[in-house]
């Protein structure tokens, strides 16, 4: 019986989900008969109407949206005592679903993952490069064990420990000199042409509010959705950006330049769901995180931002 009633919930889920029997039906391939079959029989054993057939779409009554709350979460709680039930401790073998918003990705994700196939082959690793929403959400849903993205303020259920600041500059091509280069006042952008990241990037919109403190209009010559275009764009030619220091490290070619008065930093922050189970391969990463961020010199994060210890 236990496995038929997870059945029913995943048919339940579904029709909800979807709003129709039909697209229900296919999503779960099986029949529409079949499917309409077993949400009558769950019906029919709560004693209750879970679904209102009546309108164009196929709605959850009052009674089936409590129940369908109860449902997804009985399914997520079902999949992560699975996990941990197969979860090796030895890490010889385990998988991490990872969420990290784009900006990590031209810096921080391939030593992260050169890291942890050096330290623990035998975990896999699923990545997904997505906004802070979405990481959270997914999160919360349980779709990812963790997320890299920035510090609160986080949906309730969030739990975040500070990595580190990160800063940004105003990036160039030109050939980086012995001495570093003097702070440029944030004034003599109006007369520079910028190549910037896409309103899509939160990055973006904190460079936005730094000009528009500043009363600096600069002219925008490209906006780019890539941060390995806009490294090339700027390599190649005497446009400019703004990006965050540490991706400069690892591009000799790229010379940061402060501005005056400099631009706010971000506390970056490893997520995870509340009270979410920590798998040896979750908890294993977030050890040779904290290593990495130390071993590279990232400026500590400000004190008082830890919701959550790190392990």
């Amino acid at each position: 019986m236990a496995a038929l009633e997870l059945r029913h919930l995943r048919y339940l889920l579904a029709v909800a989900e979807h709003g129709n029997f039909t697209r229900a039906a296919e999503d779960l391939h099986i029949s529409q008969p079949t499917l309409s079959q077993q949400i009558k029989q769950l019906e029919r054993t709560l004693g209750v109407q879970l679904l209102d057939r009546t309108g164009r779409t196929v709605r959850l009554t009052d009674a089936g949206a409590v129940y369908t709350d109860h449902a997804r979460r009985a399914l997520r709680d079902l999949a992560a005592a699975e996990r941990a039930v197969h979860d090796v401790q030895d890490l010889s073998h385990g998988h991490l679903r990872l969420g990290v918003t784009p900006t990590f990705t031209a810096y921080l994700v391939g030593p992260l993952t050169a890291e942890l196939h050096a330290r623990h082959p035998g975990i896999g690793l699923t990545l997904a490069e997505l906004t802070q929403d979405r990481i959270e959400a997914a999160l919360l849903a349980d779709d990812l064990d963790l997320g890299i993205a920035f510090a609160g303020p986080h949906p309730p259920g969030i739990a975040a420990t500070s990595l580190f600041t990160e800063s940004l500059s105003l990036v160039t091509g030109t050939h980086p000199t012995r001495t570093p280069p003097e702070p440029l006042p944030a004034r003599a952008l109006k007369d520079r042409q910028l190549a910037l990241l896409s309103s899509d990037f939160a990055t973006r919109g904190h460079i936005d509010a730094y000009f528009s403190g500043q009363r600096v209009a600069p002219r925008i010559a490209v906006e780019a959705n890539s941060i390995q275009a806009l490294t090339e764009i700027v390599r190649r030619t005497p446009l400019a950006t703004v990006l965050p220091d540490a991706i400069t490290h690892d591009h000799p070619h790229l010379t940061p330049v402060p501005l005056d008065p400099p631009l706010p930093t971000r506390t970056v922050a490893l997520l995870r769901r509340e009270g979410s189970y920590r798998s040896a391969a979750a908890q294993a990463f977030t050890r040779l995180t904290h290593d990495l961020v130390h071993s590279r010199g990232y400026a500590p994060p400000r004190t008082g931002l830890d919701t959550d210890p790190p392990l």
